[in-house]
């Protein structure tokens, strides 16, 4: 159809919003489990605020996901700017931030 979307590049931003969303719910998985699992962790506040911090994290990861699927597929129907790497940057920062507090907690309980 004229003026339409290769379906191939709608499949791929589907493909894109569906690892998005992997990525959040094992977020969400690690956070629930820091908190009900990992009765490891001698300071229980210290435990609650991570497990917290990454459930939150995923959650915005999956918001971030939506939005940027949902530009993708407007940019890509109408035409236009395809959206940048800033949440892309956000998810690193995210992760690098969240494994360096788990290393921290490690650390301060040896």
């Amino acid at each position: 159809m004229p003026g339409g979307v290769d379906a191939r590049f709608t499949l791929a931003a589907e493909r894109t919003v569906l690892a998005w969303v992997r990525t959040a719910l094992g977020f969400m998985a690690a956070g629930v489990a820091v908190v009900y699992v990992a009765g490891d962790i001698e300071h229980p506040i210290l435990e609650t605020a991570l497990g917290l911090i990454m459930v939150a994290l995923g959650c915005v990861i999956a918001l971030l996901g939506a939005w940027r699927w949902r530009q993708t597929s407007l940019a890509l129907r109408e035409g236009g700017e395809m959206p940048g790497p800033a949440h892309v940057t956000f998810l690193i920062v995210g992760i690098v931030v969240v494994a360096v507090a788990i290393a921290v907690v490690i650390v301060i309980q040896t």
